[in-house]
């Protein structure tokens, strides 16, 4: 497949700006597609609200949380503290994709949608979490007042083609994150609710995807060395919240999200889709970008590998323990 603009000028031509203003047709045709396809849905029609009663505090038939009172896995409460925290930034993530996509034209419609759409999550989660007793809500409140008073900064707020590379891929590994905790969760109730955001959030990278497509036509060889930069450098928006180290091993050994994971159903679903590694009429720095991509996905998959013996040699020493 060759993908060439020569009537563009060269790479160094495009600045942010030029960008944006190139592909505002495309994010118009995107948005339109996006307000057909998605439905509308009601957060609190997925919460148990006759599960909940009262916490201590002013009401004095407030009944203390303990653990004993959730039918969610140990696993399940770790990925849906993790998946909360992470949506509860909204404000910090619609700051940069404002400032950076602007607030006018096609764009900041699609900001604004986006905001509202991903508002539901944090709202339905919360409220899943507190009616269903869960997790403890005092401990919940602390990290999200912890997290959100950090705020949060992209690690490519300073390219608009690395920030929707990086969306491309992080709207799916958001998915894949939701549907595994509902998976991993134990309770049929919690798993439709992540099914219903991993619907949105599906929706969210096709959106992206099609966009970072797009790049791709007018802007190949540094489409390319965004991808590449992000794919190579990528972490998960909630890296900053406290104790994330351990939660996200925990995740990993749990199957919620790991490595293989990583791999097979986030990385390689978009660079396969948009076919990023049979482009070809690149310039010499897009080659070495691809070359690099190739490179990286091929090594992640030999770690990948590893894990997964790890993860099955551990598997055989709890079984044999049990024994």
């Amino acid at each position: 497949m060759t993908l060439t603009s020569p009537h563009l000028g060269s790479s160094e031509a495009w600045t942010d700006a030029k960008l944006l203003y190139a592909l505002e047709e495309v994010v118009e045709k995107e948005l339109n597609r996006h307000l057909k396809v998605t439905k509308d849905w009601m957060p609190h029609e997925y919460v148990p609200w006759s599960d909940g009663r009262n916490f201590p505090g002013f009401f004095e038939d407030g009944e203390a949380w303990d653990p004993q009172q959730s039918k969610v896995t140990d696993i399940g409460k770790i990925a849906l503290v993790v998946n909360l925290l992470t949506e509860d930034n909204l404000p910090s993530y619609h700051h940069e994709i404002a400032t950076l996509f602007g607030r006018n034209g096609a764009w900041g419609t699609w900001v604004h949608r986006w905001t509202a759409e991903e508002g539901r999550h944090g709202i339905v989660m919360r409220d899943y979490l507190l009616a269903s007793r869960a997790v403890d809500p005092d401990k919940l409140e602390a990290f999200r007042m912890q997290h959100m008073s950090e705020g949060f900064e992209s690690d490519n707020r300073h390219s608009m083609l690395h920030s929707v590379a990086y969306v491309a891929f992080q709207e799916l590994a958001t998915r894949i994150s939701h549907r595994n905790t509902g998976h991993q969760s134990g309770d049929p109730v919690c798993d439709r609710m992540l099914a219903r955001i991993a619907q949105d959030e599906n929706l969210h990278m096709i959106f992206y995807r099609n966009l970072l497509g797009a790049a791709f036509e007018i802007a190949p060889d540094l489409t390319m060395q965004a991808v590449r930069d992000v794919v190579v450098n990528f972490r998960m928006p909630g890296h900053g919240m406290p104790g994330f180290e351990r939660m996200a091993a925990q995740m990993a050994i749990g199957g919620v999200y790991n490595l293989r994971i990583h791999h097979d159903d986030v990385l390689s679903p978009v660079i396969r889709f948009l076919k990023i590694m049979d482009i070809d009429g690149l310039g010499p720095e897009g080659q070495q970008a691809q070359e690099e991509l190739g490179l990286f996905m091929g090594g992640l998959d030999s770690e990948a590998r590893k894990f997964d013996e790890r993860l099955a040699a551990r598997a055989a020493r709890i079984a044999a323990r049990k024994a």
